[in-house]
């Protein structure tokens, strides 16, 4: 290639290389709108957001990989704590740990319940927004059982039905395990499979022992009469009996999220059930 020819090249690769990033641009710019959602960015939204700056949130968080990588990403913090967890944790952080045995460094911010309210509004929006599965590897939300919480929906539910994928015919107690780490909230968001491993939820280890001894207490509010049934409420009704602790329920509301019955079949209820039935 001689001097001229390879003038000629540098021209047109420069020129092509311009086209194609103009038009991606312009093509990022255009899909905007329906990539944030844009037509849901109320005033409450906005107002969350300024309270998220206003409080410094970004020093410690990151919402989009953007942050100080110091605690949880938060991106999509709202698909896996209900609105009343969020509330009750913002209002006071140290209800939800030990000092001394979790050495939480959350501060108390004292915020205001309109400021609570929009923030909530605002991580609410930003878990909606098509991030295109970034960033790849966010911080866990609470502790290791929730790697695949922690990636979002729709991927973290894929991985986990690759890792112990089952079939139609596969015993309910297996088809109820992979629920467990597939169904949308994922339950290993809030809920260990550990012995003494607390998250955001009980421990599911001891269950069918727990729920005997919760349905024969002369304080449950439910009305199941079984284990069985024990758990199949908590699941479709969270809030018919409140587990005792700050961190699981506020204002007579579990933080448990409602939305099980919209999103799992009678069947793979009973699936579920099975297996949390299977955990002595």
């Amino acid at each position: 290639m001689n001097k001229r020819q390879s003038r000629i090249f540098a021209i047109v690769a420069t020129g092509l290389a311009a086209v194609a990033f103009l038009g991606l641009t312009l093509y990022s710019h255009a899909r905007f709108d329906d990539l944030t959602n844009a037509a849901d960015i109320t005033p409450e939204v906005t107002h969350g957001k300024d309270v998220w700056h206003k409080y410094n949130c970004i020093n410690c968080h990151t919402l989009f990989g953007e942050g100080a990588y110091y605690a949880p990403d938060l991106t999509k913090i709202a698909q896996h704590r209900g609105e009343a967890y969020l509330k009750a944790y913002m209002r006071d952080p140290s209800q939800f740990y030990d000092e001394q045995r979790h050495r939480r460094l959350m501060p108390t911010q004292n915020l205001s319940e309109v400021e609570i309210a929009n923030l909530v509004k605002f991580l609410d929006w930003v878990s909606k927004v098509d991030n295109q599965g970034w960033p790849p590897r966010p911080i866990l939300v609470a502790g290791g059982s929730a790697i695949v919480a922690a990636q979002g929906t729709a991927a973290g539910a894929a991985e986990a039905g690759a890792v112990r994928p089952v079939r139609a015919d596969s015993d309910p107690r297996a088809i109820g395990e992979n629920l467990f780490g597939t169904a949308v909230p994922v339950c290993t968001a809030c809920h260990s499979l550990q012995p003494g491993v607390q998250l955001a939820g009980p421990s599911m280890a001891g269950m069918a022992e727990r729920a005997a001894q919760t349905i024969a207490s002369a304080d449950y509010t439910g009305s199941a009469t079984d284990v069985e049934g024990y758990i199949r409420e908590s699941i479709v009704s969270p809030s018919a009996h409140l587990v005792p602790g700050a961190m699981f329920s506020a204002e007579g509301t579990s933080f448990m999220p409602n939305t099980y019955p919209e999103s799992l079949t009678e069947e793979q209820v009973d699936q579920l059930v099975a297996f949390l039935g299977s955990m002595k």
